[in-house]
């Protein structure tokens, strides 16, 4: 069975990562993949090496990622070189500003790695509505179905 790897950088479960995250997760979840949801600060290089697709999903901070995302790269980096080239990823970035440093920054450091970018970045600009809500859910749906289909 494929596994898709939700990362999520949120520091609680009542802000917009979470809101953007669980959504994601809503539109994941079909019957032939494995979502393994897990906090970026509880993730471990076996999580990424496990996974056939990883979504990251962070706040911006200063115009950066979550530092908690960015302790997640750090860490896994080396043990990972030459074990995830081509990893499909996408990103989900909630915004207190453009948040274009953000997904500028996951990107540059996921072509280090090098991961494969299969979605634009989902940048929510200030509280998450139900637009937003409904594009994360269909971000997850779109990374389950590309799994199950063998497209990436």
């Amino acid at each position: 069975m494929k596994q898709l790897l939700i990362l999520h950088a949120g520091q609680t479960e009542a802000g917009p990562v979470y809101a953007l995250t669980t959504a994601a997760l809503a539109g994941a979840e079909v019957e032939a993949i494995e979502v393994k949801l897990l906090r970026a600060l509880d993730a471990r290089v076996e999580d990424l090496l496990a996974a056939h697709a990883v979504l990251f999903v962070t706040p911006e901070k200063f115009g950066y990622m979550a530092g908690a995302l960015k302790d997640f790269l750090d860490r896994t980096f080396y043990p990972a070189q030459g074990k995830v080239e081509g990893l499909p990823y996408a990103l989900i970035v909630a915004a207190g500003n453009d948040g274009t440093g953000a997904a500028t920054a996951v990107a540059r450091i996921a072509l280090g790695y090098p991961l494969k970018p299969v979605a634009e970045p989902l940048i929510v600009r200030g509280p998450p509505t139900v637009a937003d809500t409904q594009a994360a859910q269909e971000l997850g749906a779109a990374l389950a179905g590309g799994l199950v289909l063998g497209i990436f």
